[in-house]
């Protein structure tokens, strides 16, 4: 730098002795200027370079040559981080000189007491079965990254439950999109399988969920699915002869078909129609394949649940003339009821008690095939758990009833329905609840079938709330209005917003879906709690048949993922149809 102040000096005595607008004034400026530049370039070129080989020598002396690419230089004035072994804070991949040698024996202290806590620890709950609540603390989130840190969901607030909820690394998202079924764990139920069945209207494990009632439902839906794909796999049925025996592909190995169920749907012509064209029978009356009866048949798992349990699935319409059955929705009276007030839908009732050209009605089916088991397996104890989705729930109940008195000793009878619409009147209702059939009514919050038949009047006079001068006329509105209609059971209600993977303006279908169903059951904690983290079902069925519900974030990620390209050919269990219906 002593050049340029002499520099400085001659332009300075120059400019003294000429005026400021002298050519060699202006010479000397431009060429100080060009003169400086040059140094500097040159003096930075020289200190990067002296900075570069000290920081290779630094290195090289206390590192070996082939782990160099690990490490990475650190400025002697950062701070320094706390231990990796300190499991509250995020552990860095760099090392650290100490600052001190006090400071490094104060830390090597600390590191070997955290250590020392760490070794002492014992056998902790499987973190996935182990729900915290959140904490306001300053702890660091393990694997928070910079994007989190900006928490971009305070800018689409409607996406903040997705973005909290939504798994953040692509080894959870991969298992999810897998092909291969996990479920929640098989906990021993023991003596307390009559509460899980139903024996106190599970009062107290629906709000928290219970997870070993969540997994009972999800389980019994599967054996929903298996029914559809029963179906779906050969819908055709001669009209000429009696059905062959049916395979079923059922999800619990644990379990045995013992017998196919079929129900007849039939839709009267106008008696003109029939006069003129008396050989369209084939068009109004069809026998159908709609599910099975199933035991268990597996000690271990008899021995899990406490007793033997039958089970009877039935899928939801999948027919045209099953669909012409549920819009004929007057209500009519119970046959075997000697109660004019207790009546049940016109459709469910025909599709229950129809019986075809070759083979029997539903209701005779069920109740011939369960005396045969109770007879059979006289002395267990055992239980009959009837299962079915939408057309199935409604045919579920009407099922039950008949079975409630098929027999002297009836074991414990319980429903799971899920997306089951309205069946009967409150007669009905209290028809069911005198013989005590346990139902458990699983519905969506946006699933418009759970709301029909019926107007408000059937439900909604009810409610205990209202006027005694006024309970007379609702009484009457109840047992004559043809459009009374009222639910059955205990209701857990889940709701497809509380999904972080599906769109919260999910279309009906989807709503309504089996698969859709079984997912918000499986990530349902309680009414004021968001979607579990730790689900365990797979999301493939659901990307699949719900692509234009599902977010666009795991559409993408199942692209990646080749899910496209293996196109998605799941086991038996895993792809059973589920369509809504």
């Amino acid at each position: 730098m002593g050049i340029y102040w002499k520099w400085l000096s001659i332009n300075t005595m120059i400019d003294l002795l000429n005026p400021p607008w002298s050519l060699l004034s202006c010479l000397s400026s431009l060429s100080f200027c060009i003169f400086l530049f040059i140094d500097f370039f040159f003096a930075l070129s020289l200190y990067l370079f002296l900075f570069c080989l000290s920081m290779q020598i630094g290195i090289s002396s206390t590192l070996p040559a082939q782990n160099l690419h690990v490490y990475q230089a650190r400025r002697a004035n950062f701070k320094c981080q706390k231990s990796p072994l300190n499991p509250l804070t995020k552990p860095h991949p760099c090392s650290q000189k100490p600052c001190s040698s006090a400071s490094s024996t104060e830390l090597a202290r600390q590191h070997l007491s955290n250590l020392d806590k760490l070794l002492q620890k014992t056998n902790q709950a499987d973190p996935e079965q182990v729900i915290k609540a959140p904490t306001n603390g300053s702890i660091e989130t393990k694997g928070k990254g910079l994007l989190e840190g900006l928490n971009l969901s305070r800018l689409w607030p409607e996406m903040k439950a997705a973005e909290e909820m939504s798994p953040r690394h692509l080894n959870r998202l991969q298992r999810l999109l897998s092909k291969t079924m996990e479920y929640s764990p098989r906990n021993n139920l023991g003596s307390r399988w009559r509460e899980y069945h139903g024996c106190n209207d599970w009062s107290g494990l629906l709000d928290p969920l219970d997870e070993n009632l969540r997994r009972e439902v999800v389980r019994y839906g599967e054996f929903v699915q298996a029914a559809y794909h029963g179906f779906h796999s050969n819908p055709a049925m001669s009209t000429d002869e009696a059905p062959l025996p049916r395979h079923v592909a059922l999800p619990d190995r644990s379990y045995k078909v013992t017998k196919s169920l079929y129900a007849t749907s039939s839709v009267g012509l106008p008696k003109w129609v029939d006069d003129m064209a008396p050989n369209l029978g084939w068009m109004t009356q069809r026998s159908s394949w709609i599910g099975f009866v199933a035991v268990c048949d597996d000690k271990r798992e008899i021995q899990r649940m406490g007793r033997r349990d039958i089970v009877i699935a039935l899928r939801g319409t999948a027919t045209c003339l099953e669909w012409a059955e549920n819009f004929r929705a007057q209500l009519v009276q119970i046959p075997e009821s000697r109660d004019p007030t207790q009546k049940v839908e016109c459709g469910f009732l025909s599709l229950h008690k129809t019986s075809g050209a070759h083979v029997p009605s539903l209701a005779e089916s069920v109740v011939e095939e369960v005396r045969r088991l109770i007879e059979m397996y006289q002395g267990e104890t055992l239980s009959i758990t009837i299962t079915g989705h939408s057309l199935g729930a409604a045919l579920s109940l009407l099922v039950a009833d008949e079975l409630s008195s098929c027999a002297p000793q009836v074991p414990p009878i319980a429903v799971f329905s899920f997306g089951g619409p309205r069946v009967g009147n409150k007669g009905f209702v209290d028809r069911l609840n005198d013989k005590n059939v346990k139902v458990l009514r699983i519905v969506n919050n946006q699933d418009v079938i759970t709301r029909v038949p019926g107007v408000f009047i059937g439900e909604g006079s009810q409610q205990q709330q209202r006027n005694e001068s006024f309970s007379r006329v609702f009484n009457m509105l109840d047992n004559n209005n043809p459009w009374a209609y009222s639910h059955v059971g205990t209701e857990l209600r889940v709701d497809t917003k509380m999904s972080p993977y599906l769109k919260p303006n999910a279309d009906v279908a989807c709503c309504h879906d089996l698969e859709a169903y079984l997912h918000l059951v499986d990530g349902f904690l309680s009414s004021n709690c968001p979607f579990r983290a730790n689900a365990k079902r797979s999301l493939a069925r659901l990307v699949h048949d719900q692509r234009s519900n599902v977010k666009q974030l795991y559409t993408h990620k199942a692209l990646s993922l080749n899910l496209e390209r293996d196109g998605l050919s799941f086991p038996v269990p895993s792809c059973l149809p589920s369509p809504s219906g």
